[in-house]
């Protein structure tokens, strides 16, 4: 009974963070949309049409491809629970949660890639011509950026010592606040890795269908009701995800440990405030940015992967 009354709070805080997670993926991404449209100078849809747009899309019923595979179906599935998984194990609202002792930055990166290569062969999977140009895309764009957020993340791990994200939230949470070099090029590293990863301008705009820039949308092209709700309502769990991989990593002031039960509203209050600026810093960005061409990706990448060693040759030259 002494174990049970101990695990009690960290199952209590797990199941917080899962389902604010879940809940509140959309709402991140209605912000960042409507904040896009006030820097356009429109009015915009509201912060809560991604729910009515996952509501419409449940109601309707699938069209499927004569030849589309097990694969095709199980697909929209496979890319949600990975999304919600990687965005559940990374410490947020506290600490030392049951599901952060899996939280190992190197398999976080293969939570991410196992998603897209999932995305990439049920796009290729009904042999259209857009589906496969975008995997093919979405292959160079993860080829070049993946390395960078190990970089990113291997960063973190020599300051804190660990690859697991819990150690590392709290080993910088408990230092006062200061700017380590080798952090800020991990942090402009991680904002293009972020970009790319989230199909965000200049590498890719969500809102685009056209063949030249699309790389995202062109797998999802033949998804439609459940499944098309489950990868957009995943799409919104990857960005939450890569924003909360930024804040445990460069903001992590804030986050509970487990069982302080006073700390939990202070720390959902925290986390929504950074998001609500993350996802205005977001928008801002995209409003002053260009979409470039494809073949230009390969050089932003290169960029991102490029700070990220410095970063890191930085921590082994001057241990800062």
């Amino acid at each position: 009974m002494i174990i049970d009354k101990v695990q009690i709070p960290a199952v209590v805080f797990q199941l917080t963070q899962l389902l604010l997670v879940v809940l509140a993926a959309p709402l991140l991404t209605g912000w960042v949309n409507q904040c896009q449209a006030w820097l356009q100078n429109r009015s915009g849809a509201g912060v809560l049409q991604p729910y009515r747009v996952l509501h419409k899309l449940f109601l309707k019923d699938a069209v499927i491809a004569y030849n589309a595979s097990w694969l095709f179906r199980v697909t929209p599935y496979v890319v949600f629970g990975c999304m919600w998984l990687a965005a559940t194990i990374i410490p947020i609202i506290a600490v030392d949660l049951p599901f952060s002792r899996a939280a190992d930055v190197i398999a976080l990166v293969g939570v991410f890639a196992l998603a897209r290569m999932f995305s990439a062969l049920a796009a290729m999977d009904i042999g259209t011509a857009f589906g496969t140009m975008g995997a093919r895309r979405e292959m160079m764009v993860s080829f070049l950026a993946e390395p960078a957020l190990l970089m990113v993340l291997f960063t973190a791990s020599m300051l804190s010592h660990s690859t697991q994200l819990p150690y590392i939230v709290s080993a910088f949470s408990r230092h006062q606040f200061m700017l380590y070099p080798s952090l800020a090029f991990a942090a402009l590293a991680f904002l293009i890795v972020l970009l790319a990863e989230n199909a965000r301008i200049p590498v890719d705009n969500p809102n685009t269908h056209l063949e030249l820039t699309m790389i995202h949308e062109a797998m999802i092209l033949e998804y439609s009701a459940r499944h098309l709700a489950l990868i957009e309502w995943a799409s919104s769990l990857k960005l939450f995800a890569y924003f909360s991989i930024g804040i445990a990593l460069f903001l992590p002031y804030g986050i509970a440990e487990v069982g302080q039960w006073s700390a939990l509203p202070l720390s959902i209050l925290l986390l929504l405030f950074k998001l609500v600026l993350a996802g205005a810093g977001l928008a801002l960005f995209e409003a002053l940015s260009a979409k470039m061409r494809i073949f230009r990706a390969p050089e932003f990448l290169g960029t991102a992967f490029l700070l990220a060693v410095l970063g890191l040759l930085i921590h082994f030259l001057l241990s800062a």
